[in-house]
């Protein structure tokens, strides 16, 4: 690995420049979340929230609890977390929902 990359991300072993990498693409899920919910808002001429921003919401962010829990960083870990609860519980209320029948 050459040293200037090293620096820039603040790594000093490729397991170290995998979980930088993994972060990124943790992130990028995240974010894609609100491009989802953008895209869906646009389309509706309205504010809605898809069921794929909680998909991604899930997805993103157990990666970045995962890549917090790698990092040892408390904040990171106590952040993600309740977002890792609050997104499945959001799912499970929507899937609940769908279940029942209509009135």
């Amino acid at each position: 690995m050459t040293e200037w990359l090293e620096k820039l991300l603040h790594v000093d072993s490729t397991v170290e420049l995998w979980w930088v990498i993994f972060g990124f693409a943790a992130q990028a899920m995240f974010t894609a979340r609100f491009l989802v919910q953008w895209i869906a808002s646009e389309r509706a001429k309205d504010s809605v929230m898809p069921v794929a921003f909680w998909y991604f919401s899930l997805a993103g962010g157990m990666m970045l609890l995962a890549y917090a829990l790698y990092r040892a960083d408390p904040v990171f870990i106590l952040g993600q977390a309740l977002g890792v609860i609050i997104y499945f519980r959001n799912l499970t209320l929507i899937r609940r929902a769908k279940r029942r029948p209509e009135a």
